[in-house]
């Protein structure tokens, strides 16, 4: 199966810097996006840190592992999340520029028939199927959690305060754990990467819509996600990152 990638990163109407990043290798079939947090440039140094270094990593273990498993995949995702970590960990506990720095991370790769699906914090794996949307992950919040244990209902969340509140981030401990799933792809199903620059702005049903309607390329339809975000407000840095399967094997963006 070929694999369309687009990408597209905005600052936002309310920031002055970028702290997302997004590494895509088309050849290896990976896409990482990420949302960093921290003082100064910290925060973008930290997702720079964690999109290249786990996209990296992964690429050079797929070239070497030709033959293996969703959950072979899913462990070595999970070791380069791992080591990406720590040397996050190191830099911000060695450099007083970088106290406290974290990130966010989501990726996705597809090998061997297999999708898998990995994430800490809050950033976002959608998959559109058949004009639908499902959301892949579930969100490492605080608000998550509320609503997990019934203390806020979906409407309170909506205005909550603590939307930005992660539970899990690089960066942020000595080891963190990757939540790793494999999923299904199949022809024309469309994966959506993103931050919460994105999903605090627009609704599921608002992504879906955006989505659904046609567009002339996929890159396109990146930039029509970040455009709807703006309209809402941007408060936060914006990022995307969409696969569409069954399509041209060719990557657009930046990291």
């Amino acid at each position: 199966m070929t694999l369309e990638f687009a990408s597209a990163l905005d600052v936002g109407r309310a920031r002055t810097n970028n702290e997302d990043s997004v590494a895509l290798d088309a050849g290896a079939q990976v896409a990482v996006l990420a949302d960093g947090m921290g003082g100064y440039n910290a925060g973008e140094v930290a997702s720079g840190m964690a999109t290249s270094l786990v996209c990296s990593s992964l690429v050079q273990w797929l070239g070497a592992h030709t033959a293996h498993t969703a959950r072979e995949l899913a462990q070595a995702m999970g070791r380069c999340v791992g080591h990406a970590n720590r040397a996050i960990f190191d830099a911000s506990n060695g450099n007083p520029h970088y106290s406290g720095m974290g990130t966010t991370l989501v990726m996705v790769a597809v090998a061997g028939g297999h999708l898998v699906v990995g994430h800490v914090g809050d950033s976002r794996v959608y998959r559109l199927r058949g004009g639908q949307l499902q959301r892949l992950t579930r969100d490492h919040s605080l608000l998550q959690e509320q609503l997990d244990a019934g203390l806020i209902t979906p409407a309170q969340a909506a205005r909550s305060t603590n939307r930005n509140l992660v539970t899990r981030a690089l960066g942020v401990e000595a080891e963190v754990t990757l939540e790793a799933r494999d999923h299904s792809l199949l022809q024309d199903d469309v994966l959506l990467l993103c931050s919460d620059g994105l999903t605090d702005m627009v609704d599921d049903e608002g992504i879906c819509d955006l989505l659904c309607h046609t567009h002339a390329s996929l890159q396109d339809a990146c930039q029509a996600l970040v455009g709807a975000a703006n309209a809402a407000g941007g408060r936060d840095n914006i990022s995307v990152v969409l696969v569409r399967a069954g399509g041209e094997a060719a990557a657009h963006g930046k990291r």
